[in-house]
């Protein structure tokens, strides 16, 4: 996940939001050529039916996006492929607007950004809970069950770094970086060094600050590159389950004070397109449960990394889990 634009400012009136959702899909193949009858989901359960699916704009909501379209054609629905869409902000007036009927978000960036909490709840159930009961009496926006994948962010290294300075938690980045500042080195993203929930968090919570001139400000692919290449930084800002982390072998670490909010992906819809089509909650559910960190990171990858498309990943991951024929 890209928070950058997962958290992306106010929409800036009906005319962005016109931009953002222009010649947005980017299904490589709706149809897919594949029979998709002959798996757990139930050809005839939304027969006749027709749904608008959105997407943010970064590898992992495509690839959810795509899920989503490819389940719902399995189970008999018409669908119509709104992925792609600039940002979260712009995302999620799609929804409320109605222009789109469904997308996946993020508990924490529910509870944060659309609720305007300031601190996150550190249990992922009840970061749940209260986000959906929260919006749904505020605003009419239904979250169904989440997966339990953590697409949250997160401090890495490559393995030569963290054993040259014996940095596997931030406890130990918050050594080096108050011992040597030099050599706990940090590429960030806008967002990353500005939020609370980001690095001035991550130094407030750990008891450190790094020097200005130590913190290299970067796009958020260009960390990942960055990163990789080494010289620039030797650490840097990434998301649990990009498929960069494991593909570059970079090394996660610890968060051992559990600082940074959960992010649990959960597909997301008005009020009255839940309670008027129940059977996406059941459609949805054992998807969701399939999708855990690790699984996410390794689709991700596939994607990221391995450069396939979206609704093949999709596709294929659900017939190997027997959603789809």
């Amino acid at each position: 996940m890209n928070v950058t634009k997962r958290l992306a400012g106010p929409v800036a009136g009906a005319l962005a939001l016109g931009l953002a959702l222009s010649s947005c899909a980017i299904s490589d193949d709706q149809g897919t050529g594949t029979d998709l009858a002959g798996g757990s989901i139930k050809s005839d359960l939304l027969k006749g039916d027709s749904f608008t699916v959105g997407s943010k704009d970064f590898d992992e909501q495509l690839l959810l996006g795509q899920i989503t379209l490819v389940a719902l054609k399995a189970a008999g629905a018409s669908t119509t492929d709104k992925t792609n869409i600039q940002g979260t902000s712009n995302t999620r007036a799609a929804l409320v607007k109605g222009d789109i009927d469904m997308y996946w978000d993020y508990t924490g960036t529910g509870w944060i950004t659309f609720l305007k909490n300031t601190k996150p709840i550190p249990d992922s159930q009840k970061q749940y809970e209260a986000v959906k009961k929260e919006d749904l009496a505020k605003n009419k926006i239904a979250w169904l069950d989440p997966a339990p994948a953590n697409n949250t962010y997160a401090i890495a290294a490559k393995q030569p770094t963290i054993d040259k300075y014996k940095t596997k938690t931030l406890s130990d980045y918050a050594a080096l970086a108050k011992k040597d500042p030099q050599a706990a080195s940090i590429c960030v993203e806008s967002e990353f060094k500005s939020r609370d929930d980001g690095f001035p968090g991550v130094e407030k919570t750990y008891g450190f600050t790094l020097p200005d001139n130590q913190e290299k400000l970067l796009d958020t692919a260009v960390v990942y590159t960055t990163l990789n290449k080494g010289g620039t930084c030797n650490f840097g800002e990434v998301f649990e389950t990009d498929g960069r982390v494991s593909g570059l072998n970079l090394v996660l670490l610890k968060d051992d004070k559990s600082f940074f909010p959960i992010y649990n992906p959960a597909l997301t819809m008005q009020e009255a397109t839940a309670e008027k089509y129940p059977e996406l909650a059941d459609l949805f559910k054992p998807i969701a449960a399939k999708l855990t960190t690790e699984e996410l990171s390794s689709l991700n990858k596939k994607v990221s990394v391995d450069g396939e498309k979206p609704n093949a990943v999709a596709t294929e991951w659900l017939k190997s889990n027997g959603f789809i024929g």
